[in-house]
């Protein structure tokens, strides 16, 4: 066995004056070496040579003229403190198990302080009560979970979180709530452009699984970050952080406490955190609340295939052998029958079918899209458009969403068939920016009337053919109010506008169309009110809006 130390140490003043740099620096390390150990010894040095015979000795020996260092054992008058015990609070030691399924990774992430009270309990009462509801949601669930828990597991959020489009939309990307938020996490428009979510005529990206739980979870760690607790993050990201942020105020004002249940909120935000605090507990333990949860594996559900070029949607389905509306299920944002390369790079399919649309496209030798995007030049109306996309009215009402009556207004990008002289992908600035506006066929003329004997204003509303309620609007009156001789009644009444086209310069203008104006003597039997025809040009060159009194601008 080594020792730990040299037997013997030659003192520095008896290193021989010829020894090399070498010798003498070992030398003096073993010295400091010797010196540093025995300052740390609890009791005095031993003497030179009383180690054992024949066993190396820890320390090397001491010269008896060598001065001997301090001792520092304690003084015998100085008590000892009697030795105590503690109780210590470890860790909890995280289990090396793969989680069994999606649920049990879900259950081990759980981070948010607990929520307790009669709300909590009211809706895990109402969830537990509708196990048809709850097996539909968490069964549709199934498409988009694995990805959201990955995304809040890379962030270090808690899990909590990837319940929560449970709360806002169970789960159904295409939601649509009466004050216009869309989405599985329920984005309203203004709020999903500043989180950078598309919103054009070709797609909404605040249905999009990918770009919206990207903005969705980027919300909610800015919340996170502005108020420091989830609880108060959550209830902003429910009914603002400006009106939190106001009850807060007011609170501390009062000098009142300013947690989540402290705070003077609305019935739909009081109601927030309980539901989410419920949908936890319900899978937290779904056999207390006799639900049973459809088997998730902890696995991918869908892949991202990239995009080159602008392809149908129906192509897509059928190469990837799904069916058109599962892939819509995973692809929600898009709003028309292609997806634009430029705009949307990539989809979403399902895992295995990845494989297969790839393989499929490959062999694929057919032409990839059959609609393009066409910006229109100048208003006109939809029958014109329709002629010049080279399809029929009906058509191009439906496939663009375009309600009756109305006008389609310069620099609105239309989806219609390719051509041959329109073959070429969408760019990407009208695959980013392609917006639809409108203007009605038919504005409104305010036009004075006067009422007949014996009339009253639903009778007068009837003989020009307008609603009685209308009527009673304009002139602040009781629908079936009675009305003098020769009273004057306000009224709205249609006028048509004529879209007419600019003719060549070696031709005259075309004329503008006649108004419809009310006849002065109308018969007592007459109720449409009188409708005149537009003549419209047919030239091809520019159009323009030939009209009187105000137009209503609405898009």
């Amino acid at each position: 066995m080594t020792p730990a130390f040299p037997t013997a140490l030659p003192a520095p003043a008896c290193a021989p004056l010829s020894a090399g740099p070498a010798r003498r620096w070992l030398t003096l390390a073993g010295t400091a070496l010797v010196l540093l150990v025995s300052g740390c010894a609890t009791t005095a040095l031993p003497e030179a040579g009383s180690g054992t015979t024949g066993t190396p000795s820890a320390t090397p020996p001491v010269s008896a003229s060598a001065p001997r260092l301090p001792s520092y054992r304690l003084p015998s008058d100085v008590p000892l403190s009697t030795i105590g015990t503690a109780e210590t609070a470890l860790p909890s030691v995280a289990t090396l198990d793969a989680p069994a399924d999606l649920w049990d990774r879900i259950r081990r992430g759980f981070a948010m302080p607990d929520l307790e009270g009669d709300l909590v309990r009211d809706r895990e009462q109402w969830y537990a009560t509708r196990p048809d509801y709850m097996q539909r949601m968490t069964e549709r669930s199934s498409r988009y979970l694995f990805h959201i828990v990955e995304e809040i597991e890379r962030r270090n959020m808690p899990m909590e979180l990837a319940l929560l489009p449970f709360i806002e939309s169970a789960f159904n990307p295409q939601a649509v709530s009466s004050a216009r938020a869309a989405g599985m996490w329920q984005f309203m428009p203004a709020t999903g452009q500043s989180f950078d979510l598309k919103q054009n005529a070709f797609r909404d990206d605040r249905r999009d699984v990918l770009a919206s739980t990207r903005a969705a979870l980027d919300y909610l760690q800015q919340l996170y970050g502005r108020f420091g607790d989830w609880h108060l993050a959550l209830a902003a990201y429910n009914w603002g952080q400006g009106n939190v942020n106001r009850a807060i105020t007011n609170n501390q004002r009062l000098g009142k406490p300013t947690g989540y249940t402290d705070l003077n909120m609305p019935a739909e935000t009081r109601l927030y955190v309980p539901k989410l605090q419920a949908v936890e507990n319900i899978l937290a333990r779904p056999e207390a609340y006799n639900t049973t949860l459809p088997l998730i594996g902890n696995h991918p559900f869908f892949d991202t295939v990239a995009l080159e070029r602008d392809m149908d949607v129906a192509l897509i389905a059928r190469l990837a052998e799904v069916a058109e509306k599962d892939f819509r299920a995973l692809n929600p944002s898009l709003r028309q029958p292609i997806v634009m390369a430029a705009g949307t790079p990539h989809v979403l399919l399902p895992w295995d079918n990845a494989l297969i649309f790839q393989r499929n496209l490959q062999a694929y030798t057919g032409p990839l899209a059959s609609w393009t995007a066409w910006v229109v030049p100048t208003t006109m109306s939809v029958a014109q458009a329709a002629d010049r996309a080279g399809m029929s009215e009906a058509e191009l009402r439906a496939v663009n969403n375009i309600p009756p009556r109305m006008q389609v207004r310069a620099g609105s990008s239309l989806l219609v068939p390719r051509t041959d002289k329109r073959n070429g992908d969408v760019p990407v600035h009208v695959a980013d920016n392609g917006q639809i506006s409108f203007q009605p066929e038919v504005i409104l003329k305010r036009t004075t009337v006067r009422a007949r004997k014996g009339e009253n204003l639903t009778r007068l509303a009837q003989r020009y053919g307008v609603s009685p309620v209308s009527v009673a609007g304009w002139n602040k009156l009781a629908v079936n109010a009675a009305l003098k001789p020769g009273q004057r009644i306000t009224l709205m009444l249609p006028q048509r506008v004529a879209v007419a086209k600019a003719a060549s310069p070696s031709k005259a203008p075309a004329k503008k169309s006649a108004t419809a104006t009310p006849a002065r003597k109308a018969s007592p039997t007459a109720s449409k009110p009188v409708k005149t025809k537009s003549k419209t040009a047919t030239s091809a060159s520019k159009t323009r809006v030939a009209s009187s009194g105000k137009s209503d601008k609405k898009n």
